[in-house]
């Protein structure tokens, strides 16, 4: 089979070609400058030149706080239009989709733990539009996986990790918010999660994965930190106001990945495994 990246530069997308490369498996990836997934011309001749069997989307906006404001329409463009154009084209191509989306298509509000049926809705600019994303997907009626991730971490790119133990080499005491709970998802276990889907033939539709267990930013940092001698303090989210709505509650159930037969990993391990590495 012939796998399709997009967002080849993004944390997921780098994740993805290091997994592919490694199982010595034939892929194409494509950045955000060798394709622009918002130009739906640009989309369809490539899939009519690579011939895709799978396509695997990591492409994304993921600022969440500026797309309240002056990343607005950005946000929108890449992570609605541009999907849709992605989705389209895999339909069109006949090539397996695995797209990945957000916990924040969720509110938060929700004691238990989010099932993939459990009703949405996004309060943010960012969850707007990934919901608006997988609808796209959806109304393409290309043979697609769905993907809700949170909380991601990994090699590549800029993420939680990295920027805790940039403060912690800076500064001898953190502020850490301690009033959000959801899932830390190393981007490793997301990539192979999606080559399984596709692998096991799993049904298409929406899945929710990411590491096993639970954590608030406020549990992940310390875990992170917790060879360093920096003094941490809990605050609440009222104390490290943001432009975009945090969702407090914002776990989500792994029981339809695990029925894939995929093992997930607590995030814990998960964490050691990557900073071992």
């Amino acid at each position: 089979m012939k796998y399709l990246i997009t967002g080849a530069n993004g944390q997921l997308g780098q994740e993805l070609q290091k997994l592919l490369h490694e199982r010595e498996l034939d892929f194409v990836a494509f950045d955000s400058n060798q394709l622009n997934i918002t130009d739906r011309e640009a989309v369809l001749a490539v899939f009519k030149q690579v011939q895709p069997d799978v396509v695997l989307h990591a492409a994304a906006y993921t600022k969440v706080d500026l797309a309240e404001d002056q990343g607005h329409e950005l946000n929108w463009q890449v992570n609605v239009n541009g999907t849709k154009n992605v989705a389209d084209a895999s339909e069109l191509y006949d090539a397996k989709l695995v797209a990945v989306s957000t916990d924040y298509v969720f509110d938060g509000t929700n004691g238990e733990d989010y099932l993939e049926t459990d009703p949405v809705n996004p309060k943010n600019a960012y969850g707007r539009a990934k919901l608006a994303g997988e609808l796209a997907v959806t109304e393409s009626h290309a043979n697609a996986y769905i993907i809700r991730t949170s909380w991601v971490f990994g090699e590549f790119g800029n993420n939680f990790v990295y920027t805790m133990q940039r403060l912690a080499a800076t500064h001898p005491k953190l502020t850490v918010v301690n009033d959000q709970l959801g899932r830390p998802t190393w981007t490793r276990t997301l990539a192979e999660f999606m080559l399984h889907l596709v692998n096991v033939q799993a049904a298409y539709g929406t899945y929710h994965l990411s590491n096993d267990g639970t954590a608030t930013w406020f549990d992940f940092a310390r875990e992170i930190l917790k060879d360093t001698k920096v003094e941490m303090a809990p605050v609440t989210s009222a104390e490290f106001p943001q432009k975009a709505y945090r969702p407090k509650h914002s776990v989500m159930s792994l029981d339809k990945a695990k029925a894939t037969g995929f093992e997930i990993l607590n995030w814990c391990e998960a964490l050691d495994m990557f900073l071992k590495d």
